[in-house]
């Protein structure tokens, strides 16, 4: 072990949150967060465009406030419970569908369309495998210096065994490969 790498295990401060961030669907839950709030809003919101106001209020704004809230769940969900990912997701999906008819149209479209790539983006996820440390890791960077002389991609093949065959009662009896019936 060299003096400039640290023994501990522990991350830096510094890239704590990009560490955080890539262990879980980030940006799924982003934009499912992001696409949750215009579904939520917009049916108890006006617009103030100079003296013109602009009421977007409809008849199902309980059920629009509901779907946009737990879409916003359905994000935070996705953040701090990954491995409940592709069930918020699909959640997201229909949620999304959902907010069509019931929501101006989806927050106006905005709305349905974050919601529908983050619960896509959620489910499509996948944790990436973890990094096994070894103790040859560490070496000058020489390809030549390496020990391994096999392609890299025949380390994960297991090597061909030679043909076994054993005379038996049962492959004496079998004529030839030809089985009889009866």
């Amino acid at each position: 072990m060299s003096a400039e790498i640290p023994a501990s295990r522990e991350v830096p401060k510094e890239n704590r949150f990009k560490a955080w961030r890539q262990t879980r669907p980030f940006w799924a839950g982003l934009f499912t967060v992001i696409g949750g709030v215009p579904i939520a809003y917009l049916p108890y919101g006006d617009f103030r465009l100079g003296n013109a106001t602009l009421a977007m209020q409809t008849t199902a704004g309980a059920g629009a406030l509901i779907i946009g809230v737990l879409l916003i769940t359905l994000g935070l969900t996705m953040w701090f419970q990954p491995i409940v990912r592709v069930f918020a997701g699909v959640a997201s999906i229909i949620l999304a569908l959902v907010s069509i008819p019931v929501s101006n149209f989806g927050g106006l479209v905005i709305g349905f369309l974050f919601s529908l790539i983050g619960g896509a983006m959620s489910v499509a996820w996948a944790p990436a495998p973890p990094v096994e440390e070894t103790a040859d890791a560490q070496h000058d960077g020489d390809p030549e210096a390496s020990d391994q002389t096999e392609a890299p991609w025949a380390a994960g093949v297991p090597e061909q065994r030679e043909a076994e065959h054993h005379a038996t009662e049962t492959t004496i009896d079998a004529n030839g490969g030809r089985n009889s019936a009866g």
